[in-house]
């Protein structure tokens, strides 16, 4: 009689191994914990490199993943610490009665300050600093810092009395008098401790703005311009998106010769796992169908892994999730094309192939006993580097963003324009006559992987949710018979989806 300990044993040490997301209280107190420290939606967003809707679906009921669930729940938690220290300050019995307390004064803003593992350049002075304040690399000791501390004089006769100040604002707006230091002056706060606006300049609708002035509110012409320069402008963006950024993005980095055309006219050795799929045989009767259009595939797809520094070669059956790159893998045998496409592509061609990060973790994933789809792939040799998947996050949202305002407006002129931002960014990371600010072709690959993922991603979900998945195609374009809007929401944002065609087809008996 065959044991049966080897195939517990193996369950408890794959249940040990399993990751435990961090605990989040319930949506209802997410809101509130946020409410009570005094903080609003834009601000924790921002600081957690979320959009503001993105929080507000958190708080609504949606659970995040990952590094940003481990933020979000350390928030949560600081934000819990907080309200109950007021608490606690608030139910302490009165001092006996003797001389009057000093006043109390404000916070520190010690709560945004961290420790960095290694130490940054300081944003005031360039020298090693090894904490962050606000998210900047800064030191906490002034007399570590070279920078100057400069102090503006005040004219105390033109300040308002404290009588006037109090009945131009609303009694929940009133604010404490400004502590000054000795000497009479006020401290200017060092750049990285400053309070930012709510609001950053919006570029894309000055752009805009700007455009139609100067063609006279010529639609056509002003969206023409605006598409014209949107390589340029996106590289701005980038740039802008980029500041006070932990990573700098290296624009002409060395690639290995799996990443070099093999001639003027030909392509490197990188497979993106491009969808061309067709089911072979529908079941018998007539049958409508229904042409789904994935809203900002190349969009949604910036939010990849994607490497840092140097490639570097490795070689062995390993996958490391803290780097990204190319791997020269034997892929798994796919035994599901009569109901739904192979995840590696259309790919004809036997033997091992070198794919993209997001195809290696898409066949991963879904070999995986959640899925249980195929075998796992056997990576023989990788190119990879360091990685992080928020790289672009910041220029990711701030297209989304602007994507979503107009489409609300019915702003014609910004959404191509955004569009042709987003698009054409991707398309000319590799080597480019149109953009010569940076050439990445390894990101090119990696982005355009993720695309083709994440509409594989939707068919399997059509699929499991009771869909026939009758065609898939490239980045956007998803076919399927039966009630889709059971499965996917319509509309036209980058989460939604919405119809391109809808047609009949006949399959015989």
């Amino acid at each position: 009689m065959p044991s049966t300990k080897r195939p517990f044993a193996a369950i408890d040490a794959l249940l040990a191994s399993a990751p435990d997301p961090a605990p989040l209280p319930p949506a209802e107190r997410r809101r509130q914990l946020r409410d009570e420290v005094g903080l609003s939606r834009a601000e924790v967003a921002r600081a957690l490199g979320v959009s503001p809707s993105t929080l507000g679906g958190w708080e609504a009921g949606r659970d995040p993943s990952g590094e940003t669930r481990e933020q979000y729940a350390y928030f949560l938690r600081q934000a819990e610490e907080k309200i109950r220290a007021r608490a606690a300050v608030a139910a302490e019995p009165p001092a006996e009665a003797g001389p009057p307390a000093p006043p109390a004064q404000e916070a520190d803003g010690n709560e945004d300050q961290a420790e960095l593992a290694e130490p940054q350049p300081c944003v005031l002075c360039g020298q090693p600093a090894r904490h962050e304040v606000a998210g900047y690399p800064q030191h906490l000791d002034p007399a570590e810092c070279s920078a100057a501390v400069t102090t503006v004089t005040t004219a105390p006769a033109s300040a308002p009395t404290p009588t006037t100040a109090a009945a131009e604002e609303p009694p929940a707006l009133r604010r404490r008098p400004a502590r000054r230091g000795s000497g009479g002056g006020v401290r200017v706060a060092p750049v990285g401790r400053r309070v930012r606006p709510a609001d950053t300049p919006d570029r894309i609708a000055q752009a805009v703005a700007a455009v139609l002035a100067e063609h006279s509110g010529d639609v056509e012409a002003a969206t023409a311009a605006l598409v014209k320069r949107a390589i340029p402008d996106a590289m701005v963006l980038l740039d802008h998106s980029r500041k006070g950024g932990r990573y700098d993005i290296v624009a002409h980095p060395w690639l290995p010769d799996i990443l070099r055309k093999k001639s003027a006219r030909g392509a490197d050795e990188i497979w993106e796992a491009r969808p061309k799929w067709t089911r072979p045989e529908l079941p018998a009767g007539e049958h409508e169908v229904t042409a789904l259009d994935i809203n900002g595939a190349y969009l949604s797809a910036l939010k990849t892994w994607l490497p840092l520094g140097q490639l570097e070669h490795s070689t062995g059956n390993q996958h490391d999730r803290r780097r990204s790159g190319f791997h020269l893998i034997t892929p798994p045998e796919w035994e599901h094309g009569a109901v739904l496409p192979n995840p590696i592509g259309a790919r004809d061609e036997p033997g091992p192939v070198w794919v993209g990060e997001p195809t290696l973790r898409q066949l991963l994933r879904i070999s995986a006993p959640k899925y249980g789809l195929c075998d796992p792939p056997v990576i023989h040799e990788s190119w990879t580097s360091g990685a992080t998947e928020t790289l672009l996050e910041k220029f990711r949202i701030t297209l989304k963003d602007a994507r979503d305002k107009a489409i609300a407006e019915g702003d014609d002129v910004t959404l191509e324009y955004v569009k042709a931002m987003y698009s054409k960014f991707v398309s000319t990371l590799g080597e480019s006559n149109y953009n010569r600010e940076i050439y990445r072709q390894d990101w090119m690959h990696l982005i355009r992987s993720q695309a083709f993922a994440n509409l594989w991603m939707k068919a399997f979900k059509a699929y499991d949710e009771g869909l026939t998945v009758v065609r898939a195609m490239g980045t956007d374009e998803l076919h399927v018979i039966g009630d889709w809007r059971a499965v996917f929401t319509e509309g036209r944002g980058v989460t939604e989806v919405k119809v391109k065609d809808t047609y009949s087809v006949s399959a015989g008996t």
